[in-house]
């Protein structure tokens, strides 16, 4: 029997499918306006036992298609667990939220902390920034990485952040080196998270933004550990929610 993990974000919604463990597809959609509404047309016609539902927008959808809601917390665990045995800290950077999560020996949360009050150290800083330096989102890591020299963006705050990076423009700054600033405040916001969870090997980085070059590496640099990014970071948390599904996060 086939089991589902669905991750409602608030930038893409991910569906995992799962039997006896073994992944038989994945699907990753931008989550539009009406998530509820592509959530069911992504399980239409589907044939599935359990289904799991994980993410920002899980309380909307989960009543509506017949899902057990479980936290982003735990479903990460899960999802980075299974794949990296050894995984003791994970680090997702979303859309919306950004979250530290520590790990026992065993697999267990002990600790956590996530940022969802505020849009720095998100993925939605990041497009707000990339848009202003009128850069694609995909691109803007590798904007970054080749810099030139090293400035500053002194405010974390997004509005405030948008304002130097327009006033460094009129000044005919560089577009590398100001997508270098912005990562770096980015990396050290994340960084100043994850201390305080506490950072131990094996470091696994989910979420859209591993996809992003230059935050892995800084990430790596600040924490001063090597960090692994999965094939497909996006989809952890839906594929938490499955194992779950079918019973085999334990």
């Amino acid at each position: 029997m086939t089991h589902l993990g669905l991750d409602v974000g608030s930038r893409t919604i991910v569906l995992v499918a799962l039997r006896q463990g073994v992944l038989e597809g994945s699907v990753v959609l931008t989550t539009g306006i009406n998530p509820l509404r592509r959530c069911k047309e992504l399980l239409s016609g589907k044939t599935y036992g359990r289904l799991v539902v994980t993410g920002y927008g899980r309380h909307l959808v989960a009543p509506e298609v017949g899902g057990t809601v479980i936290s982003e917390i735990r479903a990460y665990a899960v999802g980075a667990r299974k794949l990296y045995p050894d995984c003791q800290t994970v680090i997702d950077i979303g859309g919306q939220d950004s979250k530290l999560i520590s790990l026992s020996i065993g697999g267990e949360v002990q600790k956590f902390e996530m940022n969802d009050r505020c849009a720095a150290g998100t993925g939605k800083f990041l497009e707000i920034m990339a848009n202003t330096l009128e850069v694609d989102i995909g691109d803007l890591g590798t904007l970054a990485l080749g810099a030139s020299k090293a400035i500053n963006i002194n405010s974390l705050c997004t509005v405030f952040a948008e304002s130097e990076v327009v006033s460094l423009i009129a000044k005919g700054e560089e577009s590398s080196n100001i997508a270098l600033a912005l990562h770096e405040a980015i990396a050290n916001r994340i960084a100043s998270m994850a201390r305080r969870v506490g950072v131990k090997d094996r470091v696994v980085f989910a979420g859209g933004a591993a996809l992003n070059p230059c935050l892995h590496q800084l990430l790596s640099q600040k924490l001063r550990v090597e960090i692994t990014v999965p094939d497909n970071p996006q989809t952890l948390g839906a594929f938490g929610a499955a194992l779950i599904a079918e019973g085999s996060d334990v």
